[in-house]
């Protein structure tokens, strides 16, 4: 280009015309005006017969058009009529009855919202819609900052092809669509809504419109993937102009401009040999994709904050249960191709989630004295799978020993989202919790670590840290396993945990008794196993119904566990058959396996039979990268080091801590004569703390000890001030450290007149932090005082290191009578290595003076 070539400037370029479209061009850049600028739509040329264009409808549409404009005018005054009129009433009514002022200020503050996040939704979709419209290069050109998924990713390709492809089948897929949404989602968000007294809901129409979906860009794995299928990725983004009418109730409602973005998988399996060389596809969502959508109609008044996100949730949520993983949505291409094989679930793998704690997390709430704490709690989401940790009160620095285990259908290009929120007390329904940052894993990497124990920083936020742990499970069918898992399980004590995961898959029932005498039953059927149950699609006017859908279970033991399987009549709420099976014998089956084999209903007709397919798999350790494990302890310690609070201390040299450990634990040549010398310790302090590294999990993992020693003691120790005996043990697998204060021995009685009331307090040091105190409680009138009293601390194995454990033992006289009410303490290191091992630290210790804090 010669330099005299004039500049074009970016907003103004515009391509040239395609003699091959049909539609005029949108710029993307217009999107703006076009929301602001009323569209008057040009008069549809039709054909005469000799090719000469005339005006369709002779001036009829023309007329019509004019007649559909007077009517929107004459009802847009009658409604600003009758709002100004609500208005001054409102005014009035609230100086005539002598209300509160806030009785006005409230809806005036509501109103204001609602019209001001009407305006950024239309905004948003007017400029989503433009995008939809307008070519690939002028959506670059306009929005440099929003560029599709192949210019920023090198492994996304361009797919142009695809998108034209779509707009010319789109005009068929309405018929497809309005059938998924009839069968699969109506029913769903009519039971949701039910929960909530509001019955009645039904989809009435359903268009499409003309507007297809855009693809951003598509990947196509080519490593790590089974020979028998083909996986690729495409970003999704369908902008509609959509006419979708509802019922509520008796109200009639409708949703305009819905739109969805996400990344869409798409599965071809298995591959066959002959056409269409495809058997079937599924077909989901790797994580929830963001949806938005506006409310029209008389159910208009829900579009206000509150009624409207519940609605918009609930809407949300069943088609993630539709079409987000583990949900999918399976198409089948070839009779040669079984349902079971095309739509029964088949999880790789159990991810066990452990939420430790976090730290430094923003301030959100507002007090009298300015900005307070917060009240944070912790979402983790694997696609639709979501799990809450508890609420904690006042705490930026929480900590909430949140387990959960997520079922992982697929370990390509997933992630694991965690978001943490800040509580706010509001209606039912309303989202107005502040977001206190996000964090993601890639699950493949977790994968090929076994384990992963990191400090997250949290996005989205000025700052703040989340510790999680975070151990990979694969599934085996060999029965042998079982005990080795239910042995860690047991260990973890950690109810929740699962050993094995059952599949599902069921197919159909046969002869069902009628519930109703007029009209063949309307059947659905609920899987149940303890807590978990799942539920398929209700199957209209059908005693034979065919349901073929696949469902998950995590199961804590399969030796005393069975699955429950009840059919109730939708109609009339009758159980019409039922069937209980035991998860004992599917472990002598071949393979743990039992496919599209009938059973004989129980409670319903004498030829009624259910078809299913049943699987189990048994949990398993994955194999932990030792070198990536080590690489992720030394990133622990750096971690650790710079989450302390700023008033840590250095810790004590390795001499000191040896004096320390030397003079305070009693050895085996130390004056006890009627204790046995075998159970009491003598641990070198100069231990390698790495062993316990080296150890299974299965054996870092066991219950709080409460072991007792003998009960008597000659010595009152070298000081004189008593002994005290404790258990201290590690749990790596739980990140908690468990103190047990057993007992103290020989407290000195300096004055008969006034025995001790002797209570002990704990620290962990350095910091001496007020959450980190623990106390037990107070003995009166006693020198040789027994607690047994446990306490645990949520503390990373990296932080364990670097910490000591103050022991205090004071009287509660002692603030009476005026001297010291320190009886003896205790300062130690808890970086010994047989803290961390399965018995834990068992000794006898004896009581130092006090050490005065500077």
């Amino acid at each position: 280009m010669s330099d005299n070539t004039p500049s074009v400037p970016l907003a103004e370029f515009t391509n040239p015309p395609d003699p091959t479209e049909t539609e005029p061009f949108v710029p993307l850049v217009e999107a703006k005006k076009m929301s602001e600028t009323p569209v008057v739509a040009p008069a549809t040329p039709t054909g005469n017969g000799n090719g000469t264009p005339t005006q369709a409808g002779n001036g009829n549409s023309t007329v019509a058009t004019k007649s559909v404009v007077d009517d929107n005018s004459i009802f847009s005054v009658f409604y600003s009529l009758g709002k100004k009129v609500a208005i001054v009433g409102s005014i009035y009514l609230v100086g005539y009855m002598g209300w509160s002022v806030a009785w006005l200020i409230a809806p005036v503050i509501l109103s204001v919202a609602r019209d001001q996040l009407a305006k950024t939704s239309e905004k948003k979709r007017d400029i989503a819609k433009a995008s939809a419209l307008a070519s690939e290069k002028d959506v670059i050109l306009a929005r440099i900052d929003e560029l599709p998924a192949w210019v920023y990713f090198p492994d996304v390709e361009r797919c142009e092809w695809l998108n034209k492809i779509l707009k010319q089948v789109w005009p068929n897929a309405n018929h497809f669509a309005r059938t998924l949404v009839k069968e699969t989602i109506e029913p769903n968000v009519a039971l949701a809504l039910a929960n909530y007294k509001m019955n009645g809901f039904r989809f009435d129409r359903i268009i499409l419109g003309t507007i297809p979906p855009r693809i951003g860009g598509v990947k196509i794995y080519d490593k790590n993937v089974d020979r028998n299928e083909i996986i690729m990725d495409l970003d999704l983004f369908y902008a509609s102009d959509c006419d979708i009418n509802f019922y509520l109730g008796g109200m009639k409602g409708g949703i305009k401009d819905f739109q969805i973005h996400g990344w869409v998988r798409v599965v071809m399996k298995p591959l066959i040999r002959s056409m269409p060389l495809v058997g079937g596809l599924q077909i989901f969502f790797l994580n929830n994709p963001n949806i938005d959508f506006n409310l029209v109609g008389v159910i208009d008044f829900m579009d206000m904050p509150g009624l409207s996100d519940l609605l918009r949730r609930i809407i949300v949520e069943q088609i993630g249960n539709v079409m987000v993983l583990p949900n999918k949505l399976p198409i089948s291409l070839s009779e040669e191709v079984s349902a079971v094989a095309l739509k029964m679930p088949e999880p790789e793998g159990i991810l066990r989630i452990h939420v430790v704690e976090a730290k430094d997390l923003m301030k959100k709430d507002i007090s009298v004295l300015g900005k307070g704490k917060s009240d944070p709690y912790a979402i983790i989401n694997v696609g639709a799978q979501e799990f809450k940790t508890q609420i904690i009160d006042n705490n930026v620095n929480p900590k909430w020993d949140y387990w959960c285990e997520a079922v992982i259908f697929t370990t390509i290009g997933h992630y694991i989202g965690f978001s943490l929120w800040d509580y706010d007390q509001t209606m039912p329904g309303v989202q107005s919790d502040d977001v206190l940052g996000r964090a993601s894993i890639d699950i493949a990497s977790v994968i090929k670590k076994g384990v992963v124990d990191s400090w997250l920083t949290l996005e989205d936020a000025k700052h703040g840290l989340l510790h999680v742990r975070l151990q990979w499970y694969k599934l085996t069918a060999d029965p042998n396993d079982l005990q080795q898992i239910l042995l860690e399980t047991q260990l973890l004590r950690v109810t929740t945990m699962s050993s094995a995961v059952l599949s599902v898959f069921i197919d159909s029932a046969r002869h069902l008794k009628q519930a109703r005498s007029s009209s063949k039953p309307d059947p659905y059927l609920v899987c149940s196993l303890n807590k978990q149950k799942q539920q398929t699609a209700m199957i209209m006017r059908d005693d034979s119904p065919v349901w073929e859908q696949g469902f998950t279970f995590l199961v804590s033991n399969p030796d005393n566990e069975s699955l429950n399987i009840k059919i109730y009549d939708q109609k009339t709420g009758n159980d019409i058959g039922q069937y209980t099976y035991t998860l004992s014998t599917l472990l002598k089956q071949f393979n743990m396996e039992v496919i599209q084999q009938p059973f004989q209903l129980q409670k319903s007709g004498p030829e009624s039979k259910l078809y299913m397919s049943l699987s189990l798999r048994i949990l398993k350790p994955g194999e932990i990268d030792k070198e990536s494990d080590a690489l992720e302890q030394v990133a622990a310690l750096t971690r650790s080091s710079s989450v302390k609070t700023p008033d840590v201390a250095v810790v004590a040299p390795p001499a000191f801590k040896e004096s320390q450990t030397s003079s305070k634990r009693l050895s085996a040549e130390s004056p006890i004569s009627e204790e046995d010398p075998a159970v009491v310790a003598k641990i070198s302090p100069a231990m390698s703390a790495s062993t316990s590294s080296e150890k299974p999990i299965s054996e870092l993992a066991a219950s709080v000890l409460t072991h007792r020693f003998p009960d008597s003691t000659a010595s009152p120790g070298e000081h004189g001030l008593g002994r005290m005996q404790l258990s201290i043990r590690y749990s790596a697998q739980r990140q908690k450290l468990d103190v047990t204060i057993h007992k103290i021995q020989k407290i000195p009685l300096r004055d008969p007149s006034n025995i001790p009331d002797p209570y002990v307090k704990l620290y962990l040091l350095p910091g001496r932090s007020k959450e980190s105190k623990r106390k037990t409680g107070v003995i009166k009138d006693n020198c040789n005082p027994v607690y047994d009293a446990s306490f645990e601390y949520l503390i990373s194995i990296a932080e364990l290191r670097q910490t000591e454990l103050e022991v205090t033992v004071c009287t509660q006289k002692g603030f009476l009578s005026g001297g010291s009410p320190i009886i003896g303490m205790l300062k130690i290191p808890l970086d010994d290595a047989e803290i961390t091992t399965q018995s834990g630290l068992n000794s006898w210790f004896d009581l130092q003076p006090e050490i005065r804090h500077e």
